[in-house]
């Protein structure tokens, strides 16, 4: 079976070509800028191919991509039949959903309806889902929800300390994101470590432009520091993070703007790149900067890496106990100098790292010192696969 997969932002779309036979990538690409000028990059593993298409909107980049995979000099498959399902990543699912699911008419009305849970995320999602029904009518489309991981929190966990008529009114709680990868990792660290994940208390760290933290005791997600939307937890590369919900309207009276304007600021201006003074929300723009001696830039790595290292002091006591950390995602798989300064804060819990381990990268890896009561791992992530071996599971549950 070849599965699709799908991820649709407001202007691109990431795609993958997978053969769940052996789960081999046979193409992969982005579909950016659509509704501006169009780009395109294609790659398959004999190489990578470039355009630059006109793209109006998502279904002309449906077109862009289905002509990709078809084309005879860089395509790999020669009809749109050999596509036989469709994995899509939503971002939200409120509570409706607590696993992956075929999607049909109720479904899709449902992710709708939590499109004001996440009104960056699953409006593009939807999009993506209706350009694939435009082009590819009958083919089965599965949604993977970056929710569905975090249904297993408690109570305790999702709660928040507001009046509970807003929680029965509203399902005004903490839904967390990145489920897929957290997932992902955890299994495969367990797989590393060469012990069953039903036995291991572990805390991920998915460290990227958006950056959660998870734990995950058995194999299910117990707490996670994104919250109602992707805005609460970590200070991110463009997002505040945790914040004393009064700053909001101190700003808004101070500065004369509205609730929206600071929520826009608080997602788009703050985190790294407002801590650094505009440096940038990229973390090799923020490193070079601090060892030019940017004091500024200096300061948002602190602030990063303390809030990490914070999170997992605290899941480490919700958890009563702690395996393995595995960091994951662009800073989490690539950055040495951000694992290092996180791995400072945690050595009373019996972390050590090597640091000749901690400077490699791109691979699956063990950096603690063998010694150590805490391992420490970096498994890179692959949120793709997981939703293509969801959707190829529930196609072949309705074999």
């Amino acid at each position: 079976m070849n599965v699709l997969v799908i991820n649709c932002g407001s202007s691109s779309l990431k795609y993958q070509l997978l053969n769940m036979k052996d789960e081999s990538v046979l193409a992969k690409g982005l579909c950016e800028r659509i509704g501006i000028d169009g780009r395109l990059v294609h790659e398959r593993p004999e190489g990578k191919y470039e355009a630059s298409p006109q793209m109006a909107d998502h279904a002309a980049a449906m077109s862009v991509l289905l002509e990709a995979l078809l084309d005879a000099n860089h395509g790999v498959i020669k009809s749109k039949d050999e596509i036989n399902a469709i994995g899509h990543r939503v971002v939200h699912g409120g509570e409706t959903f607590t696993e992956s699911i075929l999607i049909d008419d109720k479904v899709e009305k449902a992710i709708e309806d939590c499109a004001d849970l996440a009104p960056l995320h699953n409006p593009p999602n939807l999009i993506g889902i209706r350009a694939c029904k435009q082009h590819m009518p009958g083919v089965p489309q599965v949604a993977v929800f970056d929710t569905a991981f975090h249904q297993t929190m408690p109570e305790k966990a999702y709660l928040y300390a507001i009046e509970s008529a807003l929680y029965d009114k509203h399902k005004i709680r903490r839904y967390g994101f990145h489920g897929t990868s957290h997932k992902y990792v955890s299994t495969e660290g367990a797989k590393l470590l060469g012990r069953p994940i039903k036995d291991l208390k572990i805390i991920t760290c998915h460290l990227g432009n958006g950056a959660s933290v998870c734990a995950i005791n058995g194999g299910k997600s117990v707490d996670t520091s994104m919250g109602l939307t992707p805005l609460e937890g970590l200070a991110m590369g463009t997002r505040s993070g945790d914040i004393d919900p009064a700053v909001i309207t101190f700003i808004m009276e101070k500065e004369g703007l509205t609730a929206q304007q600071v929520l826009d600021s608080f997602n788009k201006k703050s985190g790294m790149f407002g801590l650094s003074g505009g440096v940038g929300s990229d973390f090799r723009d923020l490193a070079a900067a601090a060892e030019s001696g940017n004091k500024l830039a200096q300061n948002a790595l602190e602030v990063f890496a303390y809030r990490v290292a914070g999170y997992i002091g605290r899941y480490t006591a919700a958890m009563n106990g702690l395996d393995a950390v595995i960091f994951t995602a662009g800073i989490g798989e690539n950055d040495s100098f951000i694992r290092g300064k996180v791995c400072e804060y945690l050595t009373w819990f019996g972390v050590s790292i090597n640091p000749e381990e901690n400077k490699k990268r791109g691979k699956a890896l063990d950096i603690s010192n063998p010694n150590a009561k805490v391992r420490v791992l970096v498994v890179p992530t692959n949120e793709e696969l997981v939703i293509a071996r969801d959707t190829n599971k529930i196609l072949e549950a309705k074999i």
